[in-house]
């Protein structure tokens, strides 16, 4: 409950606080009405669970998340994965996963991995929620049009199925979804209507329209999933065994990393519109809360709402208390006005999930990162959409993420170098070990960058000789911020070579954290070479008494 106690302690909940935030609520609530529905009809389950899941998950998220202004519920973003749920292991199947998503939410935020979410690329990004909002699009055209409810089927054949029965769409249906997708779009612009949010407008103009006019055909909630319940959500426990567990898992693990990205992407948005400063580990926390109690209710999967946050804090919302009263009011208009909301025409809500792919698509940031991009930057952003609408998202973000980790490894590799350092260039370094020159026998490298096991191959080939080897070879480590085990094994490998060439070899200059490393590897002993000194200046000196006393440096 941080993000309750920070508001506490701003003086957020005070008396003349309520105001702003018990109408940002109550605006949000409105939004949220058409957009919670729409997005559990999309998933494949019936509306009342939309409106059951933002009313649950809008009140677990005001009082356990790291967001003092965040609005949670069911998503566009959810839509894919939870349709494929209940397509394979049905509505009873996507309850248990979510709870499962939820409980691993939890574990994360408690583990600390807020902090980890951020390093997911922003190629990957784009290119999922990009194919995700395709998905979102062409899924709606049989509500929009009227069409024949394609078969279940790869994306591509039930986008051709679907384009086949464009001859026999309902005109009816075409025209209404077509007037409430203009009102989503341009109804606000309208003079006298710019404080109704288009979603609703669209809603109230094409459900008023199917009842003053009695349009036939034309599809809506109660003709298409009956009624909707004006009772209060129960508690109810689903049924699992370890059988199921173990199948949900794959699906559970990706609502739970989802969840997680699209509510700390959120979060951040909300943070550079009100000037606050969320707790990415509390957040995962509030959200996993939310996603154990929702399926609880009879609720599908929930997360942050760009879009309904951005309307919470655009109106006065700047607590807890705005999301706690949008809850409310989506519960006081379920128990109402149910009966009112069965006459909701589907194209009307297919109209509202236009508009919502279209804000998902991103389509010019997509189509900049295409333009502007390093060209490995856009061929993994291309590759994640891809895959997205060919396969899954899990393949998409999976595949993704690796390339980008191969892309990052190349790059950082690409960073290190080995550096042969002459006289010139350590001009400092023998004045202060006194010496007028560097010998001509001893040679000084400085390894600059991580030393890993992309990098390592760097140090191989600064130290093939194509003459005589040097007596002494002294390497620098002052610029070398990390190493990891490949790195010290090569290191380790290159020593012991050169020492089978005559070739003593000084280490110089490591940080702490490298050194100690170096001598948890054994690479730095007191009995054996290759001995290690905390300045190029102290092994030159070294090297020059060696060589004084007529003792191979390096041996000690």
């Amino acid at each position: 409950m941080i993000a309750v106690l920070e508001a506490a302690r701003a003086g957020l909940f005070r008396r003349a606080q309520w105001l702003p935030n018990i109408i940002a609520g109550v605006i949000v609530g409105v939004v949220a009405l058409p957009l919670a529905m729409a997005f559990a009809i999309a998933s494949g389950v019936k509306p009342e669970q939309g409106l059951y899941t933002a009313i649950i998950a809008g009140i677990a998220v005001s009082l356990f998340g790291g967001s003092r202004v965040q609005i949670a519920g069911p998503t566009g973003a959810f839509i894919v994965i939870l349709a494929g749920v209940v397509a394979q292991f049905g509505v009873s199947g996507l309850m248990v996963a979510t709870l499962m998503a939820g409980v691993i939410l939890v574990a994360m935020g408690m583990a600390r991995l807020g902090a980890v979410i951020r390093f997911i690329p922003d190629p990957v990004i784009v290119g999922f929620t990009a194919g995700i909002a395709v998905i979102i699009w062409v899924g709606q055209w049989a509500y929009f049009f009227g069409l024949p409810t394609p078969e279940d089927a790869p994306f591509y054949l039930k986008t051709w199925h679907q384009l086949q029965s464009f001859g026999h769409l309902q005109p009816t249906t075409a025209i209404l979804g077509l007037l409430s997708l203009a009102l989503a779009v341009l109804g606000p612009r309208i003079p006298g209507l710019s404080r109704i949010p288009g979603p609703l407008l669209a809603m109230l103009v094409a459900t008023a329209l199917v009842v003053l006019l009695d349009l036939k055909g034309v599809a809506t909630i109660e003709s298409t999933f009956g009624a909707i319940p004006r009772n209060l959500p129960t508690l109810q426990l689903p049924e699992m065994s370890f059988d199921h567990v173990v199948k949900l898992l794959p699906s559970a693990f990706t609502i739970a990393m989802l969840g997680a990205i699209e509510s700390l992407l959120s979060a951040v948005v909300a943070d550079g519109m009100a000037g606050t400063r969320h707790d990415s580990n509390q957040e995962l926390i509030g959200q996993g809360v939310a996603n154990i109690l929702s399926p609880l209710f009879g609720g599908i999967a929930a997360t942050g709402a760009i879009a309904r946050t951005a309307t919470n804090i655009r109106n006065g919302g700047t607590s807890p208390l705005a999301g706690i009263v949008h809850a409310i009011t989506l519960l006081l208009i379920l128990v109402v006005l149910a009966p009112y909301a069965g006459k909701v025409p589907l194209c009307a809500l297919a109209a509202i999930l236009f508009v919502v792919a279209w804000n998902m698509s991103e389509a010019p940031r997509f189509v900049r990162l295409v333009r502007r991009a390093p060209r490995a930057d856009v061929v993994i952003l291309l590759i994640t959409f891809t895959l997205t609408i060919v396969t899954d998202l899990v393949v998409a973000v999976n595949i993704g993420v690796i390339l980008a980790m191969f892309q990052f490894m190349r790059r950082m590799s690409a960073s290190v170098s080995v550096v042969a350092h002459g006289q010139a260039s350590l001009r400092h370094e023998l004045a202060e070990a006194g010496l007028e020159a560097l010998p001509k026998d001893v040679l000084v490298y400085a390894i600059e960058g991580p030393f890993f096991f992309g990098s390592v191959d760097s140090l191989e080939r600064a130290l093939s000789w194509s003459r005589e080897p040097p007596r002494c070879v002294v390497l620098r480590l002052d610029r070398v911020p990390l190493v990891d085990a490949t790195g010290l094994k090569r290191l380790e490998s290159t020593i012991h070579h050169l020492k089978g060439r005559g070739v003593e070899v000084l280490l110089t200059g490591a940080s702490q954290r490298v050194l100690r490393k170096l001598v948890h590897a054994e690479i730095v002993r007191r009995d054996q070479a290759p001995i290690y000194f905390g300045d190029l200046a102290a092994a030159l000196r070294h090297i020059e008494s060696e060589r004084a006393s007529g003792v191979p440096a390096g041996v000690g």
